[in-house]
């Protein structure tokens, strides 16, 4: 076996759907395999999982995808280097909207609601312009939506579904931020119109009728990268072997979720206190959905750098961060593919030709050559069908300059 730097290994996660990978390399024993002995600790917040992994309390984590890039550009609270090692999970968000702001878009718009039941599509978000318009009309309080942190792809995917409808974020409406564990309860408490979370907690408001799924990660941009294993720079650097072994235990943790006879237990296992702490058959309906929960298979794990592009180009385009020449080697220096393809050498596993792909250019399923056999990829289009190709500069890509111009409309 090779010598770990540091076997014992402290990884925090916060109770989510997508953390299952971290989990069940512990349930299925991979990590002890793999040379290691690690303390899952579970965290109440993204800012605790981003303050305790700065700080050193957890060695790794379940991360947001953008978290390592805020923090590494020091645009966050935090100004620590941060790196993702792979991606955990595709898809797994959706956008719940309470049953009272419903009715307001039924009774605004009530074509373009009926439009969206026809077609089983995403509600068109210019229903809830629509609903946003009436309210300012009648000087009723402005609609408020939450997102789990600012730097997360909910917020991005939140600002890219209500910018479709020509809605401003940052004028038209309120955006708050609420941890995931207490989406469910601010909604039925009013505190909130509605908001953009990982499952369970879309599904869980469905179950108990206090809101309705207007639209999908899928539906918004199908094969979204959501999770990371995040880690500080500093200890990628101090412990590599380490963490080329945490990376192994999980990918192989998805592999085995990814498989379908799985699921079942995968949600009983999910539903105990100890992690989600929420009803199976909540989590099992939610695993159900095609292709809604990818996490392993089409290269889910592989840590795209045009993923790392597309989300420093949304924080340029919603003014998080100014624009600026480095954020190419930001993405390089943040999403390490080296780590990921040593660990999937190990493994057997293939990889990508290159580290970047043009996203958004594939409404169906497509094959992608690799070091070894081609790989079924799922589809990756955008909402507004726009496509973002990594290779031209990051502020004035396809993908951006489309946004852009509906910011303010």
């Amino acid at each position: 076996m090779i010598h770990l730097e540091r076997p014992r290994v402290t990884v925090g996660f916060i109770p989510l759907i997508d953390c299952a990978p971290v989990l069940f390399a512990e349930v299925l024993g991979l990590y002890e395999r793999h040379g290691l002995d690690v303390d899952l600790r579970r965290e109440v917040s993204w800012s605790n999982i981003r303050d305790k992994v700065a700080l050193g309390l957890l060695d790794a984590a379940h991360m947001l995808s953008p978290m390592p890039l805020a923090t590494t550009l020091g645009i966050d609270s935090v100004n620590v280097p941060m790196i993702a090692a792979m991606t955990l999970h595709l898809n797994g968000n959706s956008i719940t909207l309470s049953n009272a702001l419903w009715r307001e878009i039924e009774e605004a718009a009530p074509d373009l609601v009926g439009e969206r039941l026809a077609t089983s599509g995403p509600l068109d978000a210019r229903a809830l312009a629509a609903a946003i318009a009436r309210r300012r009309e009648l000087g009723k309080p402005i609609v408020t939506l939450a997102s789990v942190f600012t730097f997360s792809s909910h917020n991005h995917l939140l600002r890219l579904w209500l910018a479709s409808g020509g809605i401003d974020p940052d004028r038209d409406v309120r955006l708050t931020v609420v941890p995931p564990p207490h989406m469910v309860a601010h909604l039925s408490g009013g505190t909130i119109d509605g908001y953009c979370v990982g499952e369970p907690w879309n599904q869980q408001s469905a179950m108990l009728g206090l809101g309705r799924i207007a639209a999908t990660s899928r539906q918004l941009w199908d094969s979204m990268p959501e999770k990371v294993l995040g880690t500080t720079e500093t200890w990628a650097q101090r412990n590599p072997k380490t963490l080329i072994a945490l990376v192994k235990a999980i990918v192989e943790a998805g592999a085995w979720l990814d498989e379908p006879a799985n699921r079942p237990e995968a949600a009983r296992v999910l539903a105990s206190p100890r992690y989600l702490n929420v009803p199976a058959e909540v989590i099992a309906r939610s695993l159900s959905l095609p292709d809604f929960h990818v996490f392993h298979r089409q290269l889910a794990n592989f840590p795209w750098r045009s993923h790392a592009d597309w989300y420093l180009a949304q924080m340029v385009r919603w003014g998080q961060v100014a624009p600026r020449d480095d954020l190419r080697a930001v993405a390089d220096r943040v999403f390490r593919s080296d780590v990921y393809r040593a660990a999937a050498s190990e493994l057997g596993l293939p990889c990508p030709l290159s580290d970047r792909k043009v996203e958004g250019a594939h409404g169906d399923p497509w094959i992608l050559p690799t070091n070894g056999a081609p790989v079924a990829m799922g589809p990756d289009r955008f909402l507004d069908g726009s496509i973002f190709d990594p290779e031209a500069d990051n502020r004035t890509s396809t993908t951006f300059k489309q946004q852009e111009s509906n910011h303010g409309d």
